[in-house]
């Protein structure tokens, strides 16, 4: 028997009752009475005739109706039923299409915060991702390809935020990860990105590294005539080089004082570790002055508003601004690169010790795994010379102007 062609299929015309139109190996165009047209497969499997259902003309055409015919035999001749393998496939698009991108972010999210991340780190991620989210959020995340992240990535650069669209490739990679960990994706798109980003101009936060300088500094803040708790923060983010958020955020219950330490707990600090820092005596006589001003509530630096929470991550930045030092030259942050430069510039002390001062950990896992130790004697002695040496930037330029 003649199979079908196009003209036949075109022109076909329904009748009183469903008109089967045979095209050859079990392939049938069915055309209802009302007019429809709808491609079916005859065959038998495990002794049983049985359909499978292949969609409806025009949208499928003859030649893709012929080529599911084939794709059909080719799954009889390996043992498998055409529909039972149709209907898990259906499944199988269900379940992809509901694992979407945002859903294995939201996922993340919710890991980060169970693994005890710091809030600050888990907005700051769902911040970056929030950027991803009306482009690729609602799709499978098994279907994204490279040049979806990539026009992602570009909304981004366009805006000027080239720091943002890096670390957003990051994360977006991470989100990834997860899901080939899960056996939801089998691959991640954002490594074909490399190096098609803009690279932004790398900017270091600004420091006084300048010995005389540094003591200027150092005169003006003890001169501070703004609120003593401000003070007392600037001049203990100089001698202890924290990192900003951990000494806004410290409580009295962590400072022993008789032991001259301070323990700032895991959850606070960056690299997710307890890090003690050595009190040296001028931390001490400036911890006894903070605590008359505050020592009633549980944190060293609160609030103005409440004793509850803690001082602004602005409140210090701005006393540098009321002194007269522009955002371009110095920020609380910069303390902690004043004193890596001055203390690795001495020679005195091993460059461990000061790694472990700043509370930084070793990227290389062989050397870490070697240097575990806190070097706590070493930075206690550090800690004092540190102090002492900043006493004597203070007074400088005096003992420069007594020698000419």
């Amino acid at each position: 028997m003649a199979g079908l062609t196009d003209i036949k299929v075109r022109s076909a015309k329904p009748g009183a009752q469903v008109m089967k139109l045979s095209d050859g190996g079990g392939l049938q165009l069915w055309v209802t009475p009302a007019g429809g047209k709808h491609w079916k497969l005859a065959y038998r499997f495990d002794g049983k005739q049985k359909k499978l259902g292949i969609g409806p003309y025009p949208a499928i055409g003859l030649s893709d109706a012929r080529k599911s015919r084939e794709d059909a035999k080719a799954l009889l001749g390996r043992g498998i039923d055409p529909v039972a393998y149709e209907k898990g496939e259906r499944e199988r698009r269900a379940v992809v299409s509901a694992v979407t991108f945002k859903l294995v972010a939201g996922e993340l999210i919710d890991k980060k915060k169970r693994e005890g991340r710091a809030a600050a780190t888990v907005a700051k991620t769902q911040w970056l991702l929030d950027f991803a989210d009306p482009l690729i959020g609602e799709r499978p995340i098994s279907e994204i390809r490279p040049a979806e992240v990539l026009s992602v990535l570009r909304k981004v650069e366009e805006r000027g935020r080239l720091e943002s669209a890096r670390r957003l490739r990051s994360v977006i990679g991470e989100v990834f990860r997860y899901a080939i960990a899960t056996a939801r994706a089998e691959a991640d798109p954002t490594s074909a990105l490399r190096g098609a980003l803009i690279a932004p101009k790398v900017k270091h936060r600004p420091a006084v590294t300048d010995r005389e300088a540094f003591g200027a500094m150092l005169r003006a803040i003890d001169g501070y005539d703004g609120q003593p708790v401000t003070k007392y923060a600037l001049q203990l983010m100089a001698l202890l080089f924290p990192r900003p958020g951990e000494l806004r955020h410290a409580a009295w219950v962590e400072f022993d004082i008789e032991a001259a330490a301070w323990t700032i707990p895991a959850e606070r600090t960056k690299m997710r570790r307890a890090h003690r820092v050595p009190l040296p005596k001028q931390a001490l006589a400036i911890l006894v002055r903070l605590k008359r001003e505050t020592g009633q509530g549980p944190l060293a630096f609160p609030s103005v508003r409440s004793a509850h929470r803690a001082m602004s991550e602005n409140t210090t930045n701005a006393a540098l601004r009321r002194l007269g030092y522009s955002i371009d030259e110095a920020t609380s942050h910069g303390f902690r690169a004043t004193a890596s430069t001055l203390l690795n510039e001495s020679g005195l002390w091993h460059e461990d010790a000061v790694e472990r001062a700043l509370a930084h950990v070793e990227k290389n896992d062989v050397r870490r795994a070697y240097a575990r130790g806190e070097h706590w004697d070493e930075r206690v002695r550090m800690a004092q010379w540190w102090a002492d040496e900043l006493d004597a930037m203070r007074g400088l330029r005096q003992l420069q102007d007594r020698a000419t």
